[in-house]
């Protein structure tokens, strides 16, 4: 099993109770907005007030935001699939910390130890450096110490980019499509199986064949006439 089907399993698993964080949004580019927003049933005019004022801001800085795609993209490369770019990922990111702003901090101030950190071993900067340089740079925070309760800051930083990437990716439509969830699913039901009806000597009446589920007919209106029976 590959690293992309292992992050595959934890978010299936994860989907059964919980996501990885706390909510999920969309983002202030209009193609965004079409990707991650174009659902917008179910919000009251309170939350549908508060999602456009976030949308109309932006908090991250070009280069900040440079570094995050890249960021996201070594943590899920791009595939045939999708990529996170598809996903919208960096947008997503770009809405969490406005909608939740105790990520603010720790977010840029993890940019800025990602730039320090790589200035003083490569002289430039981490969207700059080569992708062996910058994986070198990411294997030194990517593994929570065991033995110590309160992690180093850019330890935190990167365990809350991995999450915020995963489920800014697998919640997405490329996302789903990638990990195969169907979602709740109408049946088909065309009454016993008449190798069982016979079995018993049974069989159906004439009319109770229109009550079966037809999926082909599934978004036909269904007409009663006044005496309550079923006339398509």
């Amino acid at each position: 099993m590959n690293r992309r089907e292992s992050i595959r399993s934890i978010v299936l698993g994860s989907m059964a109770g919980s996501l990885v964080i706390e909510s999920c949004a969309g983002a202030p580019e209009e193609v965004v907005v079409d990707k991650i927003w174009k659902h917008q049933y179910g919000r009251t005019p309170k939350e549908a007030a508060i999602n456009e004022k976030l949308l109309a801001e932006q908090f991250f800085i070009s280069h900040e935001m440079q570094t995050i795609t890249t960021l996201a993209q070594l943590i899920l490369p791009p595939t045939e699939e999708g990529t996170i770019e598809q996903a919208g990922v960096p947008e997503f990111i770009e809405f969490m910390v406005k909608d939740f702003p105790s990520m603010q901090t720790p977010i840029r101030g993890g940019i800025m130890w990602l730039d320090n950190h790589c200035n003083n071993a490569y002289q430039k900067t981490f969207v700059n450096c080569s992708e062996d340089e910058q994986k070198e740079v990411l294997d030194q925070i990517a593994y929570p110490d065991p033995n110590t309760k309160v992690q180093k800051q850019e330890v935190q930083f990167f365990s809350l980019m991995r999450n915020l990437v995963m489920t800014g990716y697998f919640t997405s439509e490329v996302g789903i499509k990638e990990l195969g969830y169907q979602g709740n699913q109408p049946n088909v039901w065309d009454g016993v199986p008449e190798d069982v009806l016979a079995d018993h000597g049974m069989e159906y009446d004439a009319d109770w064949m229109p009550k079966f589920i037809d999926q082909s007919k599934r978004n036909d209106t269904a007409v009663w006439d006044d005496e309550g029976n079923l006339l398509t």
